[in-house]
């Protein structure tokens, strides 16, 4: 006793954690001085009252961590939850979770320890906002640098050919260019060459005039009308058949085009932006595509990694895309369990960044909770366990992690170090460290 104060209530009274125990009916027994600052309380006021009547936490109703725990007798460590102080102020905080126990090891409740981290989720949510660029997240060193980019090639109004597999985020970058160039304020224009077979991809394009064929009673404008002084985004260009191609050239060589059933050729000022998911070179080499066309289009190149090349953006991919169905769907889901990162980590992405968004939009048709949960997620994705099972430690995840990028790379470590997001020489130190041949 000192000052007639138990000494283990000033020790954690001195501490700047909050801690609070209930017991078995989840009423408040105690609690010190840093857990009633953050919640704006008394100890007065808050002993003998319900824990959630102090809380207001976003799982006091439906995923008590307290109530897991004594159920269980399984500790929470670290999770990150929302209360709402005596002032009404949403505040993020990481609580962690034990039983507790008299001198007989009889339960007789439970204890929780919980931190403010207000400034942990504003840094992170700067971070974030540093890492997004016209809706394109990424932290990825190689995206990154192409991002840097992207004003000067905006600015340069030369044609663009952007590079790479279905579902990573090519449009996006064609409407990036589209909006940092002095054509934003004029229409960005798209077509998907590889959804209209060729008669109609040629009308839909160039337009048409009255009579050009049957059913054509009047005039009819093209998609380059339609972007006339702004930008016409031609996605899977590697579709399109030598008859286009031809039509195609000479706009690039001469800017000017003529309708179907024309015989007056047509001005237009459009600047083309192409994507592809097929090797165009390949294609030129196999006298697929003609080879004047390919270099006319390919002025400015952006070949964009696919997902699993860049798995560092997962995880902010993953809120990115949170927050956007939040807003769609009128939720508040906080994020994904521990296991459901495991798995979305280790996923392959065969769809990349479409198939993640994909997964996320379907866990929010069934997630009523504030976590998204493995069940709540794709069958494909519960399929096998991604898990790194027995991770105790973060040595032991960070080692996980390298083997995996090492075995995708066949022991690349120029490749595995691209897609952990750090330098060669770390990854080398760090497979020293941990005794990874």
């Amino acid at each position: 006793m000192s000052n007639g104060r138990p000494i283990n209530d000033i020790i954690l009274d001195s501490i700047a954690d909050g801690v609070f125990t209930v017991d078995m009916d989840f009423r408040i027994t105690y609690i010190n001085r840093a857990a009633g600052k953050i919640l704006g309380i008394s100890e007065e006021e808050a002993i003998g009252k319900y824990c959630y009547e102090i809380f207001h936490a976003n799982i006091c109703e439906h995923s008590c961590a307290l109530d897991e725990t004594i159920e269980t007798g399984r500790t929470i460590v670290n999770k990150t939850i929302y209360i709402v102080n005596a002032s009404g102020e949403r505040i993020p905080i990481s609580i962690s979770t034990a039983l507790l126990k008299d001198e007989n090891g009889a339960i007789i409740g439970g204890v929780e320890t919980f931190r403010d981290i207000s400034e942990v989720e504003e840094l992170r949510r700067a971070i974030e906002e540093k890492y997004t660029s016209e809706d394109i997240v990424s932290k990825n060193k190689r995206l990154r640098e192409l991002l840097a980019l992207l004003p000067d090639i905006a600015e340069s109004d030369s044609s663009v050919l952007i590079e790479g597999q279905s579902g990573t985020g090519k449009e996006l970058v064609a409407r990036a260019i589209h909006n940092l160039s002095a054509r934003a304020e004029r229409p960005i224009i798209v077509i998907n060459c590889a959804a209209l077979p060729e008669s109609l991809l040629e009308s839909e394009l160039f337009g048409y005039k009255a009579g050009a064929f049957t059913d054509a009673r009047r005039d009819k404008p093209g998609k380059f009308a339609a972007a006339e002084g702004g930008t016409l985004f031609l996605d899977e260009i590697g579709e399109i058949q030598p008859f286009i191609q031809v039509k195609l050239l000479r706009f690039l060589q001469e800017r000017e085009y003529e309708p179907l059933g024309s015989l007056q050729t047509v001005k237009a000022d459009v600047r083309i932006v192409a994507a592809t998911n097929k090797d165009l070179l390949n294609e030129v080499h196999a006298g697929r595509f003609r080879d004047d066309l390919y270099y006319r289009l390919n002025v400015i190149n952006i070949s964009l990694p696919p997902l699993a090349e860049r798995r560092e953006d997962i995880p902010l991919l993953i809120r990115h895309f949170i927050k956007k169905y939040n807003a769609i769907k009128g939720k508040d889901v906080e994020g994904v369990s521990d296991e459901v990162i495991n798995v979305l980590m280790e996923y392959d992405y065969p769809g990349n960044i479409r198939e993640l968004e994909n997964a996320i939009e379907h866990a929010f048709a069934l997630c009523k909770e504030s976590y998204i949960q493995l069940g709540h997620l794709p069958a494909r994705f519960r399929g096998h366990d991604h898990s790194p099972v027995g991770h105790s430690t973060l040595e032991d995840v960070e080692r996980h992690y390298i083997q995996m990028a090492l075995e995708r790379h066949q022991a690349n470590r120029s490749k595995a170090a691209r897609e952990l997001g750090i330098d060669p020489s770390t990854l080398w130190r760090k497979m020293k460290k941990f005794g990874i041949e």
